[in-house]
């Protein structure tokens, strides 16, 4: 616990086995007082590789895809009681020493998502990010702050924390279950007037960190698009896209899950 809250980690994982370790063991166990790990139906060692490392890990019977991922995670976390979430990647690719920090911040009130930026601390291409992600990261983001008012320094890290409150009131199951999922939760997390905050968060780029395809890419920034229109249209009075709609038939407790924790 952090003051008396309860942490948890959860870990959308796919094909993870080879860098799980080692992300697990530099996880501050001090704090963190459960760690869950939602295989996607890989086809490697990742279910027991977290079994051996006594990772409460829940399988999906087939791929569900990132954000189908990220829906039972934040479920299994809000089921143990958690008062802080914080998704961390299994590809070891973001820091998890800093989620002490990033906990902190949501645990002081100050903040109800924190995001770990690659962008602030100028060291995305240090660290690897290849020059074209980069290029493109910047100007969707600009794009996004543009249209939707905000001065985030990225929109596309994966590396997250949120308080249970808005995991509970946010209308997640409207969201996709693709890679868009995370613009879609950020844009939500705006418009329900939540308060977000950012870390300089250094990663790195390797063999074994998994990384999407260019096509993939290119849908998922076209997806970006889309939420930034929709976010616009509704903030205008135009538009009234279900991501947007406050319907508790649309949040997490309306969400079933469809097997144990083992």
């Amino acid at each position: 616990m952090l003051h008396g809250k309860k942490i948890a980690v959860v870990m959308p994982a796919y094909r993870a086995a080879a860098t799980l370790e080692d992300c697990y063991r530099a996880i501050p166990h001090d704090i963190v007082d459960e760690v869950f790990l939602v295989d996607d139906a890989s086809d490697d060692d990742t279910v027991a590789r977290a079994r051996s490392l006594h990772i409460k890990v829940f399988q999906h019977p087939e791929n569900r895809g990132y954000g189908g991922n990220q829906k039972t995670c934040y479920r299994l976390a809000l089921d143990c009681g958690a008062d802080v979430v914080i998704m961390l990647h299994p590809d070891y690719q973001y820091e998890p020493k800093l989620i002490t920090p990033i906990s902190a911040m949501v645990v002081s009130g100050v903040y109800d998502v924190v995001i770990g930026s690659r962008i602030l601390g100028n060291k995305a291409l240090s660290g690897g990010m290849p020059l074209y992600k980069y290029i493109a990261n910047r100007l969707l983001t600009a794009v996004q702050n543009l249209l939707m008012g905000t001065k985030l320094s990225e929109f596309h890290t994966g590396y997250r924390a949120f308080s249970r409150q808005v995991l509970e009131r946010l209308p997640l199951t409207a969201n996709s279950d693709d890679f868009v999922f995370d613009n879609q939760m950020l844009a939500q997390a705006y418009a329900f007037d939540f308060r977000i905050g950012e870390i300089s968060c250094p990663t790195k780029y390797f063999a074994e960190a998994s990384s999407i395809s260019l096509r993939r890419s290119i849908t998922y920034g076209v997806g970006v698009l889309k939420v930034s229109f929709l976010y616009l249209g509704w903030r205008w009075g135009w538009l009234a896209p279900k991501i947007f709609r406050d319907d508790k038939a649309l949040c997490l407790t309306s969400f079933e899950l469809d097997g144990p924790v083992s």
